[in-house]
């Protein structure tokens, strides 16, 4: 059976809001980049803190630039760069503080590396990952979700799922984070696709079949 009717049909199935939603977005879809190592991923989440796409785009494509031989940087590469070329890239001193030290536990093993992350359950991942200075719970979340292709990943302290609910579940006011997990409980084992329709929904600024 196809993996997004088990997501749509169980969505569907358990929360009547939700089987509207589907009904209004349409076909779950959620293409994971597979081809992007934890490092990579990690390196480019901590590029776009804070920054709109087109600033973070432009740094990363100076950070790239400063290793020309590779499709992107490795960690032993960017450990070797002097801190102030990585700087010149657009890197904020605390960024580029981020990403030595991400690119120190690669190397050390605290972030695995592809195949063994793919092993590892999400609250392992989650705990790992965020022993690097300057990644949080969310960013792991979005790795889970975009790179790894994880089914079963709420992000709760996401603005954009909280209005998607907050939209789709006609609230005045946007839900605690505890409210969306706790409702959200009914959405298991695909939590990862009700996310996406709330984030469809956010988008979209509007009630579902409006």
């Amino acid at each position: 059976m196809d993996r997004q009717t088990v997501e749509t049909r169980h969505l569907s199935k358990t929360d009547p809001v939700m089987k509207r939603v589907i009904r209004d977005i349409g076909p779950f879809r959620l293409t994971p980049r597979t081809r992007r190592s934890p490092f990579e991923s990690l390196a480019r989440a901590i590029a776009y803190q804070q920054l709109h796409e087109h600033a973070a785009e432009s740094i990363l494509r100076r950070f790239v630039a400063l290793c020309p031989m590779r499709r992107f940087p490795r960690p032993d590469d960017l450990l070797a760069m002097d801190p102030q070329a990585i700087r010149s890239a657009g890197f904020s001193q605390a960024k580029v503080a981020a990403l030595r030290d991400l690119a120190a536990k690669t190397l050390d093993g605290t972030v695995p590396a592809g195949v063994i992350i793919r092993a590892l359950d999400d609250e392992t991942i989650i705990e790992r990952l965020i022993a690097v200075r300057g990644i949080g719970r969310w960013t792991v979340e979005m790795l889970l979700i975009f790179q790894l292709g994880r089914p079963d990943v709420l992000p709760v302290d996401d603005f954009g799922v909280r209005n998607g609910f907050r939209i789709a579940y006609g609230r005045r006011s946007l839900p605690m984070p505890k409210e969306v997990r706790r409702y959200g409980e009914r959405w298991r084992p695909y939590r990862t696709a009700a996310a996406w329709y709330l984030w469809r929904v956010a988008d979209r600024g509007k009630e579902p079949g409006c």
